[in-house]
């Protein structure tokens, strides 16, 4: 399938979750995912920033830890750091040259070990507000020419329209109730997902698979359910396990 085509059938899926009270972080992750299969990279992850201004993942294009370290390394230094704080995207950054490996000491050798040679940071802006960045990695030497960029930014842009909903961005109050809404949901789906993968002996990422998978066949929110989970009232064994017949 031509990527236009692609990219339109994205658009539209994405344009259709945004209903009253969609699940922020099912679009957010469903978002990073595709960032993958659009702009042929090996990991994606949204990052957003607290109210201390340090970035934290808010979601992933999966969910293994090696990479979720990853990216949570960036809260002081990285690609996503410089990012944020310019509002310009950072783009076909080789993180084999020496320069960078000095610039940022302690990311660098970690994304190196995990596998990845080239990486590239998109600011999550809308106007002259950065809430965030998006964080793209590559296995490979392949580079994102100016159309991949460009959408990349598209990307983020609706990344950041879903996180802020454009008609409260002028109320700092509101807009400040929901970054914190955000990244309080990724820390009980956080929770969750550690809960479920040692109940289920598997790794986190099929826990979060199986999780994700349950509460959108039945229509719930990942927080909902995920509160629902940490306080007792739903009983886990109402969700397929990793490699359970359905």
């Amino acid at each position: 399938m031509a990527r236009e085509q692609r990219l339109a059938e994205v658009f539209v899926e994405i344009a259709d979750s945004l209903i009253d009270d969609f699940d922020v972080l099912d679009l957010l992750q469903r978002l990073s995912t595709r960032c993958v299969e659009l702009l042929d990279v090996s990991a994606a992850g949204i990052l957003l920033a607290d109210g201390q201004g340090e970035l934290q993942v808010i979601a992933a294009s999966d969910e293994h830890t090696r990479l979720l370290e990853l990216f949570a390394r960036q809260h002081d230094q990285g690609p996503c750091v410089e990012c944020f704080h310019s509002g310009t995207p950072r783009t076909n950054i080789d993180l084999r040259r020496p320069d960078v490996t000095d610039l940022w000491p302690r990311f660098t050798p970690r994304a190196l070990e995990t596998g990845f040679v080239v990486t590239h940071a998109i600011p999550l802006r809308l106007r002259d507000r950065v809430v965030g960045a998006l964080n793209l990695f590559q296995a490979s030497e392949h580079r994102l020419n100016d159309d991949d960029i460009s959408l990349a930014q598209a990307l983020a842009d609706v990344a950041t329209i879903t996180i802020l909903q454009q008609r409260t961005l002028e109320q700092s109050h509101v807009e400040n109730a929901q970054l914190n809404s955000a990244l309080t949901s990724r820390v009980l789906v956080e929770q969750v997902k550690g809960v479920l993968a040692e109940r289920w002996d598997t790794s986190v990422d099929e826990a979060f698979l199986a999780f994700r998978s349950y509460a959108r066949s039945h229509h719930l929110r990942l927080t909902e359910l995920s509160r629902r989970i940490l306080d007792g009232t739903f009983d886990t064994a109402a969700i397929p396990a990793p490699g359970a017949a359905v």
